[in-house]
């Protein structure tokens, strides 16, 4: 029980019990409960200071910088937006709270990003008052916006990115996949907005209309026809807004991406439109951003994407498109998303019930209740994600059934793991433990069926320390003002 879909610091005893870091399954579980999120801090770290050191070294080999940003989203602790800074990450945000705990653990506003397509005023302004070193304006609306709350406070212009769409289709599950089209993220490179005789009239000018209808920037004016691309009438849109400061172009083209072609196919996009806006206003952004949502390994077998090979691929990439474009690089910056801290997490869960069931083709499917579910993990019955499960607590018997691994919610959908080969002899009391669920597990967990949410405990050099604690039955009465 070594290497993927298990972090590096997971080992199996000759007495079959496994440990994290140094700490067997059995002490974890006493100490802590069940269910618990595990995090191998040691493999969080390593696994953030490879994509740091692949991505700079690849860059730094065609003339150009790079920084890397850890997706809050995918889990994001006091204590863990402090080990990616140390590492040399930076944090990017998609929300008030996200931005409220990276500037808990003291990550500085310039080493911070505010991520969203519907950002509210509050969350505008408290990125403000950070000082947040990019704020991504995901919407004509939204340029406006952020314009408005920069007049109203005064200071200086706010820098942001434009987010847009390539057209670019990857990702593990047509939800996660973000640059195709129709979907609610960015401005698209490719379709030109409608003719204004078939858009719903709308309320005052704004800079988007002077976007579309003209614009001046740097004191000049700037021709904007129908032709032109949402993607080109937001840029333009902030370059006519002295309150804001065009860093660059930001493109995300999904999650749990195993195949790079989709990187490279994107960066040459986002480097075209760049080079198309500087020959439109002599305005050549300093900063590109190619997104990431590099794929883990969830199964045994699978082979995650390599950070070196990722990296000297897309900077061989990018160099060429700036070469046949005729434009200098920027800086660029990426995200990998759930490749820093996915592996790096288990859930350890106690069964409960085993009930084998007879199917219609005349097998049995074993299933196996454990004392979680779809509250702490709810990409299976999301998205239909796969999973791995082990018995983790002693040795088992050479012989093993068909299992489903289910919750103990009241869904038939509540599964955790859809198909798994389990010891014959699974039993009640049994420790299970569900591989890669590091991202997306606590971050997306709820309180359905009033079931608290699990405690996030961190592992390394055989100690244990709790990140983020279980919440308990008196959590959830005390928001009920009944």
């Amino acid at each position: 029980m070594t290497g993927e879909p298990w972090s590096t610091g997971v080992r199996r005893g000759p007495d079959g019990v496994v440990s994290v870091a140094g700490v067997d399954v059995h002490a974890l579980a006493a100490e802590h409960g069940t269910p618990a999120y595990v995090l191998d801090e040691a493999d969080l770290r390593t696994r953030a200071r490879a994509y740091r050191r692949a991505f700079e070294s690849a860059f730094a080999q065609i003339g150009a910088g790079v920084d890397v940003y850890y997706a809050g989203k995918a889990f994001l602790s006091v204590a863990v937006a402090r080990w990616v800074h140390e590492e040399g990450l930076r944090v990017d945000t998609s929300t008030g709270g996200e931005l409220a705990v990276a500037l808990r653990a003291g990550i500085p506003g310039e080493h911070l990003g505010l991520h969203g397509n519907n950002k509210s005023t509050a969350e505008i302004a408290r990125a403000l008052d950070a000082g947040v070193g990019r704020i991504i304006v995901d919407s004509l609306v939204e340029i406006d916006r952020v314009a408005d709350a920069v007049a109203a406070r005064g200071g200086e212009p706010a820098p942001v990115m434009v987010r847009v769409t390539t057209g670019v289709h990857a990702g593990g599950h047509e939800y996660i996949s973000t640059a195709h089209e129709d979907q609610k993220f960015g401005l698209s490179i490719a379709t030109p907005p409608r003719p204004a005789s078939e858009q719903v009239a709308a309320g005052p000018t704004t800079s988007a209309d002077a976007a579309v209808n003209g614009a001046a920037v740097n004191g000049a004016a700037v021709d904007s026809g129908a032709g032109d691309s949402p993607a080109m009438c937001a840029l333009l849109a902030v370059l006519a807004r002295p309150e804001l400061r065009l860093l660059g172009i930001h493109s995300h083209i999904g999650s749990q991406i195993l195949d790079p072609s989709g990187f490279e196919v994107a960066a040459r996009a986002v480097l075209t439109l760049r080079a198309q806006l500087a020959e439109r206003t002599g305005v050549l952004v300093d900063e590109v951003d190619l997104g990431g949502g590099y794929g883990i390994a969830y199964l045994p077998g699978e082979v995650a994407l390599d950070p070196d090979r990722i990296a000297k691929d897309i900077a061989a990439s990018v160099q060429g498109s700036a070469r046949d474009l005729g434009t200098p690089l920027p800086r660029f910056s990426i995200e990998p998303g759930r490749a820093i801290v996915g592996p790096a997490g288990l859930t350890l869960y106690t069964v409960g019930t085993v009930k084998p069931v007879r199917l219609d083709d005349g097998r049995v499917r074993t299933y196996v209740s454990i004392d979680g579910g779809m509250s702490d993990n709810i990409r299976p019955a999301l998205y239909g994600a796969q999973y791995h499960a082990e018995v983790v607590g002693r040795l088992a018997g050479p012989e093993t059934v068909l299992a489903r691994v289910v919750g103990k919610h009241c869904e038939s959908g509540d599964i955790v793991v859809h198909e798994v080969q389990l010891p014959a002899d699974v039993r009640a009391g049994d420790l299970l433990a569900v591989a890669a669920t590091g991202a997306y597990g606590r971050s997306m967990a709820s309180n359905y069926n009033h079931v608290p949410r699990p405690p996030v405990v961190a592992v390394a050099d055989g100690a244990t320390r709790v990140l983020v604690r279980r919440e308990t039955e008196d959590d959830l009465l005390a928001l009920d003002q009944g």
